[in-house]
């Protein structure tokens, strides 16, 4: 079962897995609503009869709403808060009440969720909810044999992400990892079919990071670095009052 917002890349993924010999259904629909959640929930249960895994991998800021948090407004909060930790929760909550049977839910969090954001500290606010709640889920519906974990992604190159960006920013990236290359969405899915699989039956609560070993979050890093440039810009345009000042 697949689901999301858009129907193409929905239907292309979809015939992908078929042409595997995967069962799979695209529904389209927004999660960033209890309607378009339960769409899902009933649509999984008409097909396959069931729930036992279910992936939360919705998520993200747009470029409306980076800043500075003393400049935050309400509205920027709300947005990426909203998708990514209160809808989050719901979704698990759905898919939970669904699992009569137990089963496996795996929320896709970000090394935002554990390390600084500058520019994006809604986001990792977030993230760092949804990796609390991940713990306190996999508690309270332990008994219901029902297994929770995470996966916090650090830099995961996409398609889209190929195309925009510049050869200057990848190489600034690369620097801050380890294995001195970016991650790929092929990095990450196996994790999460571990996490849905019987070879995790007595995983849950954890939280586990697909960072290449990097330990270095490179928003900081870029941050601190336009911080560096305005004071030195600063320390030049006074630098002349100074200098012909009279003692």
């Amino acid at each position: 079962m697949l689901s999301g917002r858009t129907a193409d890349p929905l239907e292309a993924t979809a015939a992908a897995a078929r042409a595997e010999g995967a069962a799979a259904v695209a529904v389209c629909s927004d999660i960033t609503g209890r309607d378009g959640i339960d769409a899902v929930v009933t649509a999984a249960q008409d097909r396959f009869g069931y729930i036992d895994a279910w992936v939360n991998n919705a998520g993200s800021a747009s470029d409306a709403d980076v800043g500075p948090l003393l400049g935050l407004d309400e509205g920027q909060w709300d947005r990426v808060v909203d998708l990514n930790l209160k809808w989050t929760f719901f979704a698990c909550q759905a898919a939970a009440r669904a699992m009569t049977r137990g089963g496996s839910i795996i929320n896709i969090s970000s090394r935002s969720g554990s390390q600084p954001c500058p520019m994006t500290g809604q986001y990792g606010a977030a993230k760092a909810g949804v990796e609390s709640l991940t713990a306190t889920m996999a508690v309270e519906w332990g008994h219901l044999q029902i297994r929770v974990n995470a996966i916090a992604p650090g830099l995961i190159i996409t398609e889209r992400d190929t195309a925009m960006m510049k050869d200057s920013t990848r190489r600034r990236q690369i620097e801050t990892v380890p294995l001195r290359r970016l991650g790929c969405v092929e990095d990450v899915a196996p994790l999460a079919v571990y996490f849905a699989a019987d070879e995790s039956a007595f995983v849950s609560g954890t939280v586990v990071q697909v960072t290449g070993g990097s330990r270095i979050p490179v928003g900081t890093l870029s941050y601190l670095h336009h911080v560096n440039r305005r004071m030195e810009a600063q320390e030049a345009a006074l630098r002349p009052l100074h200098e012909g000042d009279v003692v």
